[in-house]
């Protein structure tokens, strides 16, 4: 994500009015919840979104495997379990545990179950909705849910779906043109567990209920870790790597690399956290600011946004490959490649003017040159700058990718930041002219959730077509049985994957 920031949003309780802006304090804090829980309920049956993957094959053809969509847990209704009737009490979350049902972290996992959520009320109380090869996700719906977060399931729907990305790309539709400022879609990858931590602690319900969440970020709102409940707030946050694919809205765009020095989900206290209101953003396990890709910040302010050269208006397909220096899957990862189609054209990604730091996509030399260009606009005084050669940069990303990645949909806002580290000003008490400062064409005053909220609660996106195969594979036709659907851009540009792709 962005310098000072880790873009997937956490979910935290509504009722909970402290909120922070991790581009600055290590926590964005802007969807509401009711709490996460270690066990499923039984009053309603847990109903997954189907969302597709078309695996594509280096010979030719993409095949649809049946995945599905799960809601993080934190959105979830969390009650006493085994009520005899109806719903029983409500167990709470971070602030606000009930102190009979939570008096200790475990006896909360016990005493709490984590209900199960129809495909209707999918639709009607979160705002996801599916259409052909996707998802829609509403910016609010019925006034109290705003954006949402979504993991994609295998196809026997109990497990998270695993990404090995080395030497694969990663394509999908995304539509954002109703995302104004201050507005995120995002779609990443973080090192969860395949089980959600099922069997830890008293963690009974597990990747089916949307459970285990981390990211690079290292969130304290996270209400159960390792089967343990989080007992209080900005003590212990959920720490691992994190590969932000697109974040977006219809004026600017980002894609980051955020390494961390652990190993899988962490639980992390005190200065592994990285808490940047104890000034130890850059001393945590993870790599907040990241190696980040924004066209705008590296100095091309007409390549994407409204009648740019990637044109926001309309939808947009999104292709990333992830190389290695040999060519083969066990390789070291060397860089992560971005390209665009739309209407039928290959967009390549647009060259950074950033004067000291040349290139067009994230590598360990990109990212130390960046490091040393961006350093006015570090979050904090304290500590190294270059979290990401500190953390093992392309290589650390490269051993997350081979452990395996769970991949995210979310839509968000951001109340502590308004969202400045992507489409607007940041720090703004630096000159705009400082290099780095400037992430996007928004005026700083723009883009808050009190606004937005009120004004554009229809915004959406929508995600759809997503892809995953060899490098060169993933825009070849669709095998539906016996039928071969050839992909629209395919078919205007016949044999770009026959050369040069993406430089390569």
């Amino acid at each position: 994500v962005a310098s000072q920031s880790v873009g997937s949003p956490p979910l935290v309780p509504f009722s909970m009015a402290k909120m922070a802006s991790a581009r600055v304090a290590g926590c964005i804090l802007v969807l509401m919840h009711r709490g996460e829980a270690q066990q499923p309920g039984t009053l309603s049956e847990e109903q997954h979104p189907p969302m597709p993957l078309w695996v594509c094959s280096a010979e030719g053809g993409c095949t649809s495997e049946a995945t599905s969509l799960t809601l993080d847990a934190g959105r979830r209704w969390l009650h006493q379990a085994n009520a005899a009737k109806g719903p029983g009490g409500q167990c709470g979350g971070q602030g606000f545990w009930n102190a009979t049902l939570c008096p200790d972290e475990m006896s909360c996992t016990a005493n709490c179950a984590l209900e199960g959520i129809s495909s209707a009320d999918y639709a009607a109380q979160y705002g996801v909705i599916g259409v052909p090869d996707g998802v829609r996700i509403k910016y609010v719906t019925h006034e109290t849910n705003v954006g949402s977060r979504l993991y994609l399931m295998d196809s026997a729907s109990e497990n998270y779906k695993m990404f090995r990305l080395k030497n694969r790309e990663v394509a999908f539709d995304v539509d954002i043109s109703t995302l104004d400022c201050g507005m995120n879609a995002a779609l990443y990858f973080v090192e969860m567990e395949a089980d959600g931590g099922l069997g830890k602690g008293n963690n009974r319900a597990g990747a089916k209920y949307g459970l285990g969440y981390c990211d690079a970020r290292c969130p304290y709102e996270v209400n159960f870790i390792d089967g343990k409940a989080n007992m209080q707030l900005g003590t212990s946050g959920a720490c691992c790597t994190e590969m932000d694919i697109f974040e977006a809205n219809r004026m600017a765009a980002s894609m980051t690399a955020h390494p961390c020095s652990s190993v899988g989900p962490r639980r992390c206290t005190g200065t592994d956290c990285g808490d940047g209101d104890r000034h130890e953003y850059y001393k945590g396990l993870c790599d907040k600011d990241g190696c980040e890709f924004n066209p705008f910040r590296m100095g091309d302010q007409s390549f994407f946004g409204p009648d740019a050269a990637v044109n926001t208006n309309r939808p947009i397909t999104v292709v990333t490959q992830f190389l290695t220096e040999d060519g083969i899957d066990a390789g070291e990862l060397s860089e992560i490649r971005r390209f665009y189609i739309q209407d039928g054209n290959v967009i390549q990604n647009s060259k950074s003017s950033t004067i000291g730091v040349e290139g067009d996509s994230i590598s360990n030399p990109v990212c130390a040159a960046q490091k040393n260009a961006f350093i006015e606009t570090r979050a904090d005084a304290e500590g190294d700058y270059n979290q990401f050669a500190a953390k093992g940069g392309l290589r650390a990303m490269g051993e997350a990718f081979d452990r395996g990645m769970v991949l995210t949909f979310a839509l968000w806002d951001d109340l502590g930041n308004h969202m400045k580290w992507l489409d607007s000003w940041q720090p703004d008490k630096l000159p705009k002219t400082t290099p780095g400062a400037l992430r996007g064409p928004c005026d700083e005053t723009w883009g808050t959730p009190e606004w937005l909220r009120k004004t554009e609660p229809d915004a959406y996106t929508q995600f759809s077509n997503l892809r995953f195969g060899p490098i060169g594979s993933t825009q070849g036709p669709k095998m539906d049985g016996a039928e071969a659907v050839q992909s629209d851009a395919a078919a205007a540009a016949p044999g770009i994957y026959e050369g040069e792709v993406g430089g390569q």
